[in-house]
């Protein structure tokens, strides 16, 4: 049967995670909840929860969905998975967020590993004994890998190109790689309750980019976060430009909201697409004064077609092991991810 409430958010942790038992460092497969809220996620849903219970993991596995009112069938899917497995747990998130999902479902969950999936993230099938070998090894707060976008079509590929270059979203390592170790921040995660409990888990007031902003707080609270590069995570990427701009709009929007929060955390990977966007305009702008000012219009159009055909050769070269239809659109995606990023930034998306 599946239990269906509505419950607290962060500050439930805290409360929970006293009457849990922490496992013993000897115990080398501990019962492991892993969880995810979920809206509109009809596509993915079934195999992503097929791909947790089919983990080569030798010890307890649950998984609770927060299921947040969707558009599509997600809520009549998760039902119809619920009943068929005994293991899969579903609360219900009426504040339709995803960090008061996430809340919800940790709250709900009854083991002290909890490893985030999402549910049009699809984890290999030894992700789970995996991260939790490093978990136990490292005594990390949180542990993840990298997120490995893979497109289902040409618009697809070419954001998955981009997505995976220093040169479209940065230098981030679980975007592009790098050493074991230390990192700001890392894709999904798999926490240690008493960590994730002692920094009163997401703050609900980050409707996005709550996951870099979570690692930001376990960080200054002295808790490591950590990067292994050998682990990855299949991840859908938008497969229509106006999903794609209005992602990275949102996305660069509530950056900004994270700097205004801890601006310790600035720093010029975010700060380029935002410059790049007031460069280009103001570009534009000298140029339209040529009528007027003669020698304007080159100085104006010197910076938008710098910026186009820098990123026509750098998407090209990014997607030179693609079909030409996947490459031809990665100059497109780079574009549209930086100035949709900074636009946001500027104007802080919502």
């Amino acid at each position: 049967m599946t239990s269906m409430m509505n419950l607290p958010g962060p500050t439930a942790l805290s409360r929970l995670v006293a009457t849990q038992r922490q496992p013993a460092p000897t115990d080398l497969h501990p019962p492991v909840s892993v969880f995810m809220a979920i809206r509109d996620e009809e596509a993915g849903l079934a195999e992503s929860v097929r791909r947790v219970f089919a983990q080569d993991y030798a010890g307890e596995i649950e998984l609770v969905l927060a299921v947040a009112p969707s558009v599509d069938s997600t809520w009549g899917l998760a039902l119809e998975l619920a009943l068929r497995e005994p293991r899969l747990r579903l609360v219900e998130n009426p504040d339709l967020f995803t960090p008061h999902g996430l809340n919800a479902a940790i709250a709900a969950a009854s083991h002290d590993y909890l490893i985030r999936v999402d549910g049009h993230a699809f984890i290999p099938l030894d992700y789970v004994s995996r991260i939790v070998e490093v978990l136990r090894t490292t005594g990390a707060a949180n542990v993840g890998g990298r997120m490995v976008p893979v497109g289902d079509g040409p618009v697809s590929e070419a954001v998955a190109v981009s997505m995976s270059s220093r040169f479209g979203i940065g230098g981030g390592a679980f975007h592009v790689g790098g050493e074991a170790g230390e990192q700001p921040t890392v894709y999904l995660g798999a926490f240690r309750r008493d960590a994730l409990a002692s920094v009163g888990g997401y703050d609900e007031t980050f409707l996005r980019a709550q996951d870099w902003e979570l690692n930001h707080r376990l960080r200054t609270a002295g808790h490591q976060v950590w990067f292994d590069p050998s682990i990855g995570v299949t991840y859908r990427p938008r497969s229509d430009w106006r999903s794609f701009a209005r992602q990275q709009f949102r996305t660069g929007g509530w950056r900004r909201r994270v700097i205004g929060e801890h601006p310790g955390t600035v720093s010029a990977r975010y700060l380029a697409p935002p410059v790049a966007v007031v460069v280009i305009v103001l570009g534009v702008l000298l140029a339209a004064q040529a009528p007027l000012l003669a020698g304007w219009l080159l100085i104006g159009l010197a910076a938008p077609l710098g910026y186009l055909a820098a990123i026509t050769a750098l998407g090209l070269h990014e997607g030179r092991r693609h079909p030409w239809h996947v490459r031809r659109r990665v100059p497109v995606a780079m574009a549209l991810m930086h100035l949709s990023w900074g636009i946001g930034f500027l104007f802080r998306a919502r």
